[in-house]
């Protein structure tokens, strides 16, 4: 009876402490709360880490291979087209553009002049009108002044110097006379008719233009292309010169030419 007793009253204690424990309210901790968020955060981020992170070294990698990949074909592809480019330039350069060819006009005599009378020596031919103000007088000095330098070193006659009206309405065999009377002694002034002058400069792939139905009286300025052509000893094309050019560029490209020209034309 007394051990029955002792364990009534053991448990009547214990269940007087479980009921002050379960019924005392908790007391709220700010600070608690937030290392406990912190710590909640720490681990989700080392979770994050773990889930992602060999997958973000593989994709770094796959990325720099890839990229390095695409440097390496574009480049190569730059390479090629480049060099395609370079081997088509090359190309034409071993050809001649189609410039020159058959016409038939009248010299500052009165004369009949063809292509054939080209043929035998280097010449430089430019076209252009009587009644220019500033530039056709400037080419023609051009001209006058690699001629002079040619024939200093190679004699006279190496160089033919052509001066091509493409002003026919205006530009008669008198006044073409008259007008290469200025610039070097040894000019050839030609001209013709209309159509004989039009073809002449279709061949030389020149451009003009005048007024629909020009008088010889008057007075207009003759659109047209400005520049003057170096032609071989066949009377072929070998260079053409812009109005930037100037005469010591102009002999130093006949110099090349004519270089050239000696080798494949031994004597």
């Amino acid at each position: 009876m007394a051990s029955r007793a002792i364990l009534r009253s053991s448990f009547a204690r214990s269940n007087r402490v479980l009921g002050q424990v379960s019924t005392r309210p908790m007391a709220f901790s700010p600070h608690r709360l937030v290392q406990q968020r912190l710590y909640s955060t720490k681990e989700q981020e080392m979770r994050d880490r773990n889930a992602i992170g060999p997958a973000t070294w593989r994709s770094a990698a796959l990325f720099i291979l890839t990229g390095a990949g695409l440097y390496y074909y574009f480049t190569n592809e730059k390479a090629a087209v480049i060099a395609k480019k370079e081997a088509e330039r090359a190309t034409v350069k071993t050809g001649r553009p189609a410039v020159g060819g058959p016409f038939t006009l009248i010299d500052q005599n009165g004369n009949e002049f063809t292509e054939q009378k080209l043929k035998g020596r280097w010449s430089m031919v430019y076209f252009g009108f009587t009644n220019c103000p500033d530039i056709c007088p400037e080419e023609l000095d051009k001209m006058g002044a690699v001629v002079d330098v040619a024939e200093k070193k190679y004699g006279e006659n190496i160089i033919q110097p052509i001066f091509i009206s493409c002003d026919p309405a205006r530009d008669f065999v008198d006044q073409v006379k008259k007008y290469l009377s200025e610039f070097h002694p040894r000019m050839v002034g030609l001209t013709g008719s209309y159509d004989a002058v039009k073809a002449a400069c279709k061949k030389y792939r020149v451009y003009f233009s005048t007024p629909p139905n020009a008088q010889p009286g008057d007075d207009y300025l003759v659109d047209h292309s400005i520049y003057f052509y170096l032609m071989d000893p066949n009377g072929e094309y070998v260079e053409a010169f812009g109005k930037s050019i100037e005469a010591a560029q102009v002999y130093q490209s006949f110099e090349r030419a004519k270089s050239e020209w000696d080798k494949e034309h031994p004597r």
